[in-house]
């Protein structure tokens, strides 16, 4: 197959790892800027051009949008689509996964545990939206935040209406959720391609870090999870429509509860602590979709 790699950055490591493992399968692969694509939008012969030539013969794409460019990096991704390249997540999957607030009223709606979590935009409506999540310590998040950024700890009723106010001050869209304490910092990466859990790590916070990301310091470690962790995980992805997720769980007294549902996840974490070959699977999973996807017409979103 020849497959394009979505990705602003050649030299990342989960890039370099997807070019690798298409390679050695035999595969055709050109890494692609989406913000050096622009498009032809026409009924019958819609193309993309990409550094003065146009774009042709791709079979798959594989994306790897960053969350600063969802916007023009999906509308990438949906003119592939229209062209009949198979996607290894679909445009209309990644836009509903990168909307925090959209993909928790998704899970919720299907009955998956979720922490406690509150949306409000007035001012005046603070003090009860506080009250809705369990009072403090409590987490509070911007909607467009990535890899822990735009996430605090609000350890105090004060502290927690300050920064909520603060940042409608600024009308930044905010998530309120409950701290859970039990989780000691720490939570559970399921990596999900197609219909299992290939892997899966323990992400630790480093000391005095509440939030667990590796980009912010923290460690990977491998861990067994439990069926009912393995069920949540691959029920939240089939949720969000991705055939590649990277699913957070939280381990709380009243059993697992799904953080976030990533669309991108980063490979080399995770491939380092289990030492499974995850872009491998990925490739392999492509193969299998996009030859399925050969015998039927794509509807994009």
């Amino acid at each position: 197959m020849k497959i394009a790699i979505l990705s602003r950055d050649p030299t990342l490591n989960s890039t370099c790892r997807l070019v690798e493992a298409a390679a050695l399968r035999g595969h055709e692969v050109q890494v692609i800027d989406v913000l050096r694509c622009y498009m032809n939008v026409t009924t019958h012969a819609p193309s993309i051009h990409y550094k003065g030539e146009e774009l042709t013969g791709f079979d798959a794409v594989i994306p790897r949008i960053g969350a600063s460019v969802t916007l023009y990096g999906t509308a990438v991704l949906r003119q592939f689509e229209m062209m009949g390249v198979c996607a290894l997540n679909e445009s209309v999957a990644i836009v509903r996964a990168r909307d925090k607030l959209r993909s928790l009223q998704l899970l919720a709606r299907k009955g998956i545990g979720l922490p406690v979590t509150g949306y409000a935009h007035a001012p005046d409506d603070i003090e009860d939206l506080i009250k809705m999540v369990g009072g403090p310590p409590l987490v509070i998040k911007l909607l467009e935040g990535a890899q822990g950024i735009g996430v605090v700890l609000a350890e105090t009723e004060a502290a927690a209406k300050g920064l909520i106010e603060a940042f409608m001050g600024v009308r930044a869209n905010i998530l309120v959720q409950e701290y859970i304490k039990e989780a000691q910092g720490a939570d559970i990466r399921c990596f999900v391609i197609g219909e299992r859990v290939v892997a899966a790590i323990k992400r630790q916070g480093k000391p005095g870090e509440f939030r667990s990301n590796l980009h912010r310091g923290g460690t990977a470690s491998l861990i067994r999870i439990t069926p009912q962790e393995r069920s949540i995980a691959t029920r939240a992805a089939r949720i969000m429509g991705l055939s590649v997720a990277g699913v957070d769980i939280l381990r709380s007294q009243r059993g697992p509860l799904v953080l976030e549902v990533n669309s991108t996840p980063g490979l080399e974490g995770i491939e380092g602590a289990t030492g499974k070959d995850i872009a491998g699977l990925m490739v392999e999973h492509l193969e299998k979709h996009a030859a399925l996807t050969k015998t039927r017409p794509h509807r994009p979103g």
